[in-house]
């Protein structure tokens, strides 16, 4: 009989024992079951992170590629300006290089013409004078001519410029 008391009390302990132990993983699988559960929910809110994340990467990558065609376009213009600003510089210092030119052939034009007018003037005098001395010289034969001149002739009167009642 004590061999009968000790195999019970031998399998009460062995029962005890895988009672605990069949309590033990029950608690051990209901845990992993809810962590499963909290994992599963917690990767399903990650999921929707990570699908927010890629709709504002493509948003991002939209306006990044509207940024860049905008950015193409602006250096374009920008080239462009730069090109028309040199083209105006060019046009703008051949026409200051064309008036500086056409300053100088005034200048030039001006002194020859006020040349030309003192040459004028110079030539206006001497010819006045010249028509002067011609006119006296005319006078004075008029009157070597009036001295010998018959004064009863109308020409010769005229000439003279003796009046038609002195006769």
């Amino acid at each position: 009989m004590k061999i009968a008391g000790v195999l019970a009390i031998v399998s009460l302990v062995v029962m005890v024992v895988i009672i605990f132990q069949a309590v033990h993983q029950e608690l051990q699988m209901r845990n992993a079951k809810l962590r499963v559960v909290e994992n599963s929910e917690e990767v399903k809110r990650k999921e929707e992170a990570i699908l927010e994340v890629k709709t504002k990467l493509k948003t991002l990558k939209q306006s990044m590629k509207d940024v860049n065609g905008k950015m193409e376009e602006l250096k374009k213009k920008k080239e462009d300006l730069i090109l028309a600003t040199n083209n105006f510089g060019q046009s703008l210092q051949t026409c200051n290089n064309e008036k500086t030119d056409i300053v100088k052939k005034k200048i030039d034009l001006t002194k020859v013409v006020s040349e030309l007018k003192a040459g004028h003037e110079d030539s206006k005098k001497k010819a006045e004078v010249e028509i002067q001395s011609l006119k006296q010289q005319i006078l004075d034969r008029d009157k070597a001519i009036c001295a010998f001149a018959d004064t009863t002739k109308e020409e010769a009167r005229k000439l003279c410029g003796i009046s038609a009642s002195v006769k």
